[in-house]
């Protein structure tokens, strides 16, 4: 059975986020100071095939832990889908 998950991977709140800032001080130039606080991350997209829901998380889990995601500076949140 295949699977979608959506990944997104966000800089953890306690750390600097310099693309955010200049982002954030970028809305100001655009006459939109009402917008701030601004974090950058990135979102990824991908197929998994498991024969289970429960397995494909487990896949999805182990990804995000060791290769898409820095468990030091960044956290994770993903959805799973039938494909």
């Amino acid at each position: 059975m295949k699977f979608q998950a959506h990944i997104d991977v966000m800089p953890q709140k306690a750390l600097l986020d310099p693309q955010g800032r200049a982002v954030t001080a970028s809305m100001k130039n655009l006459s939109l100071s009402e917008i701030g606080n601004v974090r950058i991350g990135k979102h990824i997209t991908l197929e998994i095939e498991a024969d289970t829901e429960s397995a494909a998380r487990e896949k999805v889990d182990l990804a995000c832990k060791k290769l898409l995601a820095n468990p030091i500076m960044e956290t994770y949140t993903f959805e799973l889908s039938p494909a």
